[in-house]
């Protein structure tokens, strides 16, 4: 695979080419507003974080392990709504994501696997069409995130 291609991923991956880095979307959130819901949100940033981070998981997974089963749609997907979460869950969820985005780069960085081929185990899908679902996944959900920080005066656009 082209290193270039290999490169435009890996920058996808981590946000900064066509939205916000994702270190920056997600660093020093006002912990009073990570659970709270605008009026027009139907899932608040924690709930929007923890569904990007069980989709990045699950399709990870899907890549690597050959027994993994992916969770029941939708609910498996989107946490149960908690107002009284903790930092320390808002940590988990934070430094899953992290862990498993870098899982991701490791894919796309991992000079054993041609991105383009079929997964062995699916049958149907490609490592590549994988890493675009992660990406296209994270900057939409990223943007909702931005939106919500927005309504609640919590983002300046440098």
């Amino acid at each position: 695979m082209s290193r270039i291609l290999e490169e435009h991923l890996i920058n996808s991956l981590r946000g900064g080419n066509a939205f916000v880095p994702l270190k920056d979307a997600l660093n020093e959130i006002n912990p009073e507003i990570r659970n709270k819901l605008d009026n027009n949100a139907t899932h608040s940033i924690w709930e929007e974080l923890e569904h990007m981070r069980l989709t990045q998981e699950d399709i990870v997974n899907y890549m690597l392990d050959t027994k993994w089963v992916s969770p029941d749609w939708p609910s498996g997907y989107w946490p149960k709504s908690n107002d009284d979460y903790s930092d320390t869950e808002w940590k988990k969820t934070y430094n899953g994501f992290f862990s498993d985005l870098q899982k991701a780069i490791g894919i796309v960085e991992n000079r054993d696997i041609d991105l383009l081929t079929i997964i062995p185990h699916t049958k149907e899908h490609t490592y590549l069409r994988e890493i675009l679902l992660i990406i296209e996944h994270n900057a939409y959900h990223i943007g909702k995130i931005l939106d919500l920080r927005k309504s609640f005066g919590d983002w300046k656009i440098n």
